[in-house]
C-alpha cells in the first residue's frame, strides 16, 4: 500500500475500515509529518500530539467503525474553541485564552469519529484574506514558500496541500475557505447558509460565516461536509439549520457519481466592480478558459453572463465587516496595543457605526441577495475565476493603512464575498497551474441548497484534469 498521506481521505477511511491501518497508526503517521515538515510551512499554531494519540486509541477501541470519519485526522481552525486547548484566534490579545468548553463544530467532528491533531493557523480574528499575523509565523504556500496561503483558513489549506492532514474544516465569512483553497491548489466548499447546523450562518451578523471543508478531491470534500451536516448520533445542542439534518441524501454519493448535464453561466463580473478597479490576471482568465472548455466538451450548456451595476454593495459590506470587528474584546489602551493595525482600524470603525448605519447596511445586502439570485436563476451554476490574481507574495499587504489594505484584499478576492452575502453554496476547483507551478482555480456558484450539483460538476472536471495527483515539493528542516 502507498504511504497513507499519498491516499485520498476516502481511501484512507476505506483502509481503516478494512483494518489495513489503525487510527493510532494513521495519527502517528501524520504527527510525524507535521514534526518534520511544518516548521517550514506554518500550518499549525498548536500541535496536541499526546491528546491526539489518546483520542486515536479511544476511537479505535470504543467508537463504531460506522462513524463517518472513523479514525481520520483533522485540525481545528484556531477560531474554534476546543476545551483545554489554547484558542488564540490569531491574536496576541488572546495568547493566554484556554476555553473550558468546545464549540459545536468541534463537538460534531468528534462525534463523527475524527481525531484532532491541533489548531491550524489563522489571521487575527479571521478578518483578513491572508494568514500572516503577528501572533505566529505566516502560513506559507507549499507550492512556493515565498508566497502566502490566503486566508483566513490558511493554515488548514497548507496542512492539506502539504499532506499534513487528509482534509480540514475551515470557516468562510467572505471567502475564507475558498481563497486559501484556490491559492494552495485544493477543493474548497462553502455550503449554503443553514446547511451545517453547528456553523450555519443563521446566527452570524449578516448571515455571512459558515463552516466548510478543504480537501484534495471533490469526494474528500463531500466526505467531510457530510460529517459536518450529520455526525454519528445526532448533533450537539442549540443548533440552527434550514432543514433537519438527514433530510437530504449524503452528498458523498453525488460526488462519487458525478452525473448530470447542466446549464452554466460564465461570469467575470463581481460585486466590487463599481467600487474598486478590478483587474483579472491572464493566469486567472486562462484557468477560467480551461474550465469552460472542459465543461463544453462534457456537454454542458454555457452562456456568458454579467451582473447589473449596483453601487450599494461595497459600502454595505464594508459596514458589516467593520461591525463584526466591533465586539473584539479590547477595552483598554494596553489591550488595543496588542492588536494589529488592520484589526484596530476595523474595530474602531465598527464601534463608530450607528444603529441606523447597521440597519441600512443589512437591508442593502438583503436586497442584493434577492437581486443576485433573480439575475442568475436561469443557471444551475455560475462559473467565475476563483481569484483575480496569482497567489500573493508574503508581505504584500499594507500593514499601516487600513483603507489600502482592504482595497488590496478586494482586488485579490473580488469573487468570493458576494456568495456569503447571498447565502449560496460555492466550490473552488484547482483546474490549472501557472508557468511557475502556482495553482489557479475557478469557482462554481450554485443555487440555494445546490451542493450536490456543484459536487457533481466538480467530480466531472476532476476526472478529466486529475488535479489530485499534483503534489507540491516537500520542504525539509534546514
Amino acid at each position: 500500500m502507498a504511504a497513507p498521506h499519498e491516499l485520498t481521505a476516502l481511501e484512507q477511511w476505506q483502509a481503516l475500515q478494512r483494518g489495513e491501518l489503525s487510527p493510532v497508526e494513521l495519527t502517528d503517521h501524520y504527527l510525524g509529518r507535521i514534526e518534520d515538515l511544518d516548521p517550514c510551512l506554518g500550518a499549525f499554531v498548536t500541535v496536541t500530539a499526546d491528546a491526539a494519540r489518546e483520542r486515536a486509541r479511544f476511537v479505535q477501541d470504543h467508537v463504531p467503525r460506522t462513524a463517518p470519519l472513523w479514525g481520520l485526522p483533522f485540525g481545528d481552525k484556531d477560531l474554534q474553541r476546543r476545551a483545554g486547548v489554547p484558542a488564540r484566534f490569531g491574536s496576541r490579545l488572546m495568547r493566554d485564552f484556554v476555553p473550558d468548553e468546545s464549540d459545536g463544530l468541534v463537538q460534531a467532528l468528534d462525534m463523527a469519529g475524527g481525531v484532532s491533531l491541533g489548531k491550524t493557523n489563522t489571521p487575527e480574528f479571521g478578518l483578513p484574506s491572508y494568514t500572516e499575523s503577528l501572533a505566529s509565523p505566516p502560513a506559507r504556500n507549499p507550492w512556493d514558500r515565498s508566497r502566502g496561503a490566503g486566508g483566513s483558513s490558511g493554515g488548514a489549506a497548507v496542512a492539506v496541500a502539504a499532506r499534513l492532514l487528509p482534509f480540514a474544516p475551515g470557516s468562510d465569512g467572505g471567502g475564507s475557505v475558498r481563497i486559501p483553497a484556490a491559492a494552495c491548489g485544493l477543493v474548497g466548499l462553502k455550503p449554503s447558509r443553514g446547511r451545517v447546523p453547528t456553523s450555519s450562518g443563521i446566527d452570524a451578523l449578516g448571515g455571512l460565516s459558515v463552516a466548510g471543508p478543504l480537501a484534495r478531491t471533490v469526494t474528500d470534500a463531500a466526505l467531510l461536509l457530510d460529517a459536518m451536516v450529520t455526525p454519528r448520533g445526532g448533533h450537539p445542542k442549540h443548533q440552527f439549520a434550514l432543514r433537519p439534518p438527514g433530510d437530504d441524501a449524503p452528498l458523498l454519493a453525488a460526488a462519487v457519481r458525478g452525473e448530470g448535464r447542466f446549464q452554466l453561466g460564465v461570469m467575470t463580473a463581481s460585486a466590487w466592480d463599481d467600487a474598486y478597479p478590478i483587474e483579472i490576471a491572464p493566469e486567472a482568465l486562462a484557468a477560467l478558459a480551461t474550465a469552460t472548455d472542459e465543461f463544453a466538451a462534457l456537454g454542458h450548456g454555457l452562456e456568458d453572463t454579467a451582473l447589473e451595476p449596483d453601487d450599494s454593495y461595497s459600502p454595505a459590506f464594508r459596514t458589516i465587516w467593520q461591525a463584526g470587528a466591533a465586539g473584539i474584546p479590547a477595552e483598554t489602551p494596553a489591550e488595543e496595543s496588542l492588536l494589529e493595525p488592520l484589526t484596530l482600524w476595523l474595530m474602531r470603525r465598527g464601534r463608530a457605526l450607528s444603529a441606523r448605519d447597521l440597519a441600512e447596511a443589512l437591508a442593502a445586502l438583503a436586497a442584493y441577495e434577492r437581486s443576485f439570485i433573480r439575475q442568475l436563476s436561469r443557471f444551475d451554476a455560475v462559473l467565475t475565476p476563483a481569484l483575480a490574481l496569482t497567489p500573493r507574495p508574503l508581505g504584500s499587504y499594507d500593514q499601516a493603512d487600513g483603507e489600502r489594505n482592504f482595497a488590496q484584499q478586494v482586488q485579490y478576492t473580488p469573487f468570493t464575498s458576494m456568495v456569503n452575502v447571498t447565502g449560496l453554496p460555492a466550490i473552488v476547483l484547482p483546474v490549472a497551474q501557472t508557468g511557475e507551478g502556482l495553482p489557479m482555480g475557478v469557482q462554481l456558484i450554485g443555487r440555494p441548497g445546490g451542493e450536490a450539483t456543484l459536487l457533481a460538476l466538480g467530480a466531472q472536471l476532476e476526472r478529466r484534469l486529475r488535479w489530485q495527483h499534483r503534489t507540491p515539493p516537500e520542504p525539509r528542516r534546514p
